[in-house]
């Protein structure tokens, strides 16, 4: 069972490390690191050796003072686990069930935009290496690969994440291709009426159209492999493409997309999503109580407790902090899946304690995702399996559906 769990995570692709049991582990035995990383600092570092700055800092930062950011980060480690030594479950369960999928972590891939600017095709191996491991992905409407390639990529469902636009019919021709490539559910954004001004962004020249520079050419040129990766696979916004007249590459259909994206969405909007999406409907970006019993009462299957990873409402309280009060407004009725900050195994843990149902990783994954490909997202969810059942273990927990009492306590 070990010997087969191992290499199930060690990052080889699915077909060959099928036959794998995930969600089951048993005591015992020391899970092996993977091979690309022993831990998920190391993939970050590897991440930033990798990419050019101005891409790294598009990954990393978040908006204004990045006040919100830190706050993420910070009131997760705050948190403490209740250690038992007494009481180890000899089997381990971390199957479940998120956005009506089962899945072998309590974890989802989240929606990345732009991935063709980290790795080639960079949405195609985020699939591949959720399938193999048996947890959720979702797709960017401003992902690279467009939901078609996806679907040819991987067997199983995935969800889809739209940015509404103004224009309602191009809103009906998404929802209308990714119903038809099988998509499961359906994630909205809510949190970007406006977008957070990103200091880093603006200090690196990262415009519409991007403000080039000397040193861009020459930390890009310090970088070979990410350089030669790009120039044979120039990334486009390949849901968008199709709408963009006169143009597919990154520049022209960025250019076209940003005027027409409709910014704040209102019940209306949810209301006629509701009435048009016929399966799972998720509402992301909330963080106040009442927002998300506004969602509940509209429809919605889940929601999403995020602050859009610290890139929005800067001074905004954290997703942890807010998980609680969310959970009591909204009783057992929705799910619930907590966003934004979660990096380790232990934070998944925590998570679950404050209330959430699952999370959904984000730069978690693409710090792997970047210089591996999918190889390396199958390596940042095998370390946040390790780091989970490590949690379980010397927490008493021997299903993350029925945690013990008093498993999570601190500020």
């Amino acid at each position: 069972m070990n010997e087969q769990f191992d290499s199930r995570l060690s990052g080889v692709p699915a077909k060959e490390a099928a036959g794998a049991e995930l969600g089951d582990l048993r005591g015992g035995a020391m899970i092996r690191p993977s091979p690309l990383a022993n831990h998920p600092g190391k993939l970050r570092a590897k991440a930033k050796r990798y990419l050019p700055v101005i891409v790294f800092d598009f990954l990393e930062g978040g908006s204004q003072d990045e006040v919100t950011l830190r706050r993420n980060r910070e009131q997760l480690d705050a948190l403490r686990l209740r250690q038992r030594v007494f009481d180890h479950a000899a089997i381990r369960n971390t199957r479940t069930t998120i956005f009506g999928l089962d899945a072998s972590l309590p974890v989802a891939l989240a929606p990345m935009g732009m991935g063709g600017a980290f790795h080639p095709q960079a949405e195609l191996h985020a699939a591949r290496a959720a399938e193999s491991f048996g947890v959720p992905y979702c797709l960017s409407s401003l992902a690279s690969s467009s939901i078609e390639e996806v679907a040819d990529a991987v067997d199983t469902p995935f969800l889809f994440q739209l940015y509404l636009m103004k224009d309602r019919e191009v809103n009906a021709a998404l929802l209308q291709r990714a119903e038809d490539a099988g998509c499961s559910g359906l994630i909205v954004n809510v949190d970007t009426a406006v977008q957070g001004r990103r200091n880093r962004d603006l200090d690196n020249g990262v415009t519409i159209p991007l403000n080039l520079r000397i040193w861009h050419v020459l930390d890009v040129v310090r970088r070979p492999r990410w350089l030669i990766r790009y120039l044979r696979n120039k990334p486009t916004l390949g849901n968008l493409a199709p709408y963009a007249p006169g143009g597919d590459d990154l520049p022209s259909v960025s250019a076209w997309a940003e005027p027409r994206f409709k910014g704040a969405v209102s019940t209306a909007d949810l209301e006629w999503l509701r009435r048009t999406w016929p399966r799972k409907l998720i509402v992301k970006g909330i963080l106040d109580p009442d927002d998300a019993k506004i969602a509940a009462d509209l429809g919605a299957d889940s929601v999403v407790v995020s602050n859009h990873g610290g890139r929005q409402l800067d001074s905004a309280a954290s997703t942890i902090e807010m998980m609680p009060r969310v959970r009591e407004a909204v009783g057992d009725r929705i799910e619930l899946i907590l966003d934004s900050g979660v990096r380790s195994g232990f934070d998944v843990l925590k998570a679950l304690g404050r209330g959430a149902d699952g999370c959904l990783l984000g730069r978690a994954y693409m710090y792997g995702l970047a210089p591996y490909g999918e190889r390396g997202v199958a390596a940042a969810l095998h370390l946040i399996a390790q780091e989970l059942d490590e949690a379980m273990t010397l927490t008493g927990t021997a299903d993350v559906n029925a945690l013990p009492d008093g498993l999570v306590f601190g500020p």
